[in-house]
């Protein structure tokens, strides 16, 4: 499709369009029962099919052991930050957090409102430019998880490696990148993502979580807001946000048939360097944010001289089709979101435009 625009925002994101196009042609009718997939029940063995074909592929895609129940929650990673320390507090520990940047400082904040939070490690000394090395990070002994953010959104930083926690069980936001990479879930306790960067559509949270956390509940937790109502009703306890698992499902099977997560993570790499090559070859043009060894595979933070040449930049991107390239509010800037359904075609066509705003320009 010619009039697609080259598609950066950081969430909601780009959505393959090979998915788009197959929703758009069972929108109305979905395999003949005359309904769309969202008109029907849940409890129909149609959305029960969809419901149980998409933690499978989850399963296959991550390797995800049985041990580890598979969630479609609601309320976005956001509501997970409260959900966590509701459901895995317990008295006489204290819920460790590793700090990185803006997301992480979320999660810390709403973790405090449920028991004594010891921070790990602080990136605020280095400007949240890096993640931090194993030496770095100081887990209390009496720690009973460890929570990181794998990819700061903002900041433009990821962890290539996760850190050795030992026995403590690891939990991670993964909203943003979630599936661009294999990686061995077993050392995790718990993983969550918000579908809204590189998953699907917004309405729909996955949450991954390994049986033995949910030993010692306590009971004064909202039913609501138990991870084990929603395992115990294999998310189905009320009405679950079934278009965006669909869709969801259509996108893990788009990925499989991208080659897995060897083969996208090998895509992303490829696409990505095309715009870090660009920064560093620019002689101080453009300006990466964040430290070369924590740069994302999802999000390319980039300043230049001053405010007004930014926006420069970001005015005369959007009128040659560039779409979302503004850096966050709170921090200004430009970033570019290249989540996995991000086409290549669109990085090269960013490279061209950068390497030619530098000639008008510098």
């Amino acid at each position: 499709m010619s009039n697609r625009a080259y598609n950066f925002n950081a969430g909601p994101a780009a959505l393959p369009l090979e998915v788009l196009q197959q929703a758009q042609e069972q929108f109305v009718d979905y395999k003949g029962i005359g309904m769309s997939i969202m008109e029907i029940s849940h409890r129909s063995k149609e959305y029960e099919q969809v419901n149980d074909e998409t933690q499978q592929l989850f399963r296959e895609l991550l390797n995800i052991p049985a041990n580890y129940k598979i969630l479609f929650l609601q309320g976005g990673a956001s509501s997970q930050f409260g959900m966590i320390p509701m459901n895995f507090a317990r008295e006489g520990k204290v819920m460790s957090y590793i700090h990185t940047g803006a997301w992480a400082s979320k999660a810390i904040s709403e973790a405090k409102l449920f028991g004594e939070v010891q921070v790990a490690y602080n990136g605020k000394e280095h400007n949240f430019s890096r993640v931090p090395t194993q030496s770095e990070i100081q887990i209390a002994d009496n720690a009973n998880f460890v929570h990181i953010t794998s990819n700061e959104t903002i900041g433009g930083i990821q962890f290539k490696e996760f850190p050795n926690v030992g026995n403590v069980p690891l939990i991670a936001d993964m909203s943003s990148d979630i599936l661009c990479k294999p990686f061995d879930i077993t050392p995790f306790g718990m993983i969550y993502a918000g579908a809204q960067k590189n998953l699907g559509p917004s309405g729909v949270t996955l949450a991954i979580v390994r049986e033995d956390l949910l030993v010692g509940e306590p009971a004064n937790i909202p039913t609501m807001m138990k991870y084990s109502t929603h395992v115990d009703n294999n998310s189905l306890y009320n009405t679950p946000p079934a278009f965006s698992v669909y869709m969801v499902n259509l996108v893990l099977k788009w990925l499989k048939g991208q080659g897995g997560l060897a083969a996208i993570e090998q895509k992303n790499i490829a696409k990505t360097n095309l715009i870090y090559d660009t920064i560093d070859a620019s002689g101080g043009f453009y300006k990466g944010v964040a430290d070369k060894a924590s740069r994302s595979t999802m999000n390319i933070t980039f300043r230049m001289a001053n405010e007004e040449l930014e926006g420069k930049f970001a005015k005369e991107a959007q009128a040659a089709g560039f779409v979302g390239l503004k850096g966050h509010r709170s921090v200004g800037g430009l970033r570019a979101s290249t989540y996995n359904a991000v086409p290549h075609e669109a990085l090269a066509a960013l490279q061209q435009f950068m390497v030619e705003f530098q000639k008008n320009n510098g």
